[in-house]
């Protein structure tokens, strides 16, 4: 389903997050995302030790060198990450995404409307493209640059842990719903669907 720059008679909001204002919420994303990011780093140290990143075998310009590639890395993810999500809703239909930074979130926005199947391949699609990316590079990096990728692939999940929130959450709302999404801020709309409180 194309993108609808108008939202069709009948349909009413039954549902609004904005983890700017709702703190209940933002707590129970955050929470979720250091509890992946945890299981995901304590889970792998046993296979791989982080001690391996902190290896100077080639010498301190390398081992510099691998310190500036995570940051650098890090910071080229976050941009990535909203350009396929704002690539996921141009493929949706969408003329005009806006792109923006709350100071706690990098965002995607448009004030368009998706439907169900759309919004969710949105949301999921920087997750989903990013961990089959980097699962590859993972297994190929010499050991001592493993953490490197692997800080990548943690903040891949857990930074993603906005975007399946609303998966999970909408996934169970009615099939009719209409997703907007400003950025900062989701509104559901539908026909048939009860009103949810957060």
């Amino acid at each position: 389903m194309k993108a609808l720059q108008t939202l069709p008679p009948g349909y009413r909001e039954i549902y609004r997050v904005d983890l700017q204002k709702d703190k209940k919420t933002a707590l129970f994303v955050n929470g979720l995302a250091l509890l992946i990011a945890a299981v995901m780093g304590v889970g792998m140290n046993r296979l791989v030790p982080i001690s391996s990143l902190f290896q100077m075998d080639g010498g301190p310009l390398l081992y510099g060198l691998r310190f500036v590639s995570l940051f650098v890395l890090i910071f080229g993810y976050l941009i990535l990450h909203e350009l396929v999500h704002g690539i996921t809703m141009k493929a949706c239909g969408t003329k005009k995404v806006r792109y923006g930074f709350t100071g706690l979130y990098c965002y995607a926005g448009s004030e368009d409307y998706y439907g169900k199947k759309s919004y969710l391949t949105i949301a999921l699609a920087p997750v989903v493209l990013f961990f089959f990316l980097l699962i590859p590079i993972n297994l190929i990096v010499p050991r001592e640059w493993f953490w490197v990728v692997y800080f990548l692939q943690i903040g891949n999940l857990s930074g993603a842990a906005g975007d399946l929130f609303v998966t999970v959450k909408f996934a169970g709302m009615p099939k009719d719903i209409l997703v907007q999404d400003s950025g900062v801020s989701m509104a559901v709309y539908s026909r048939s669907g009860k009103k949810d409180t957060p």
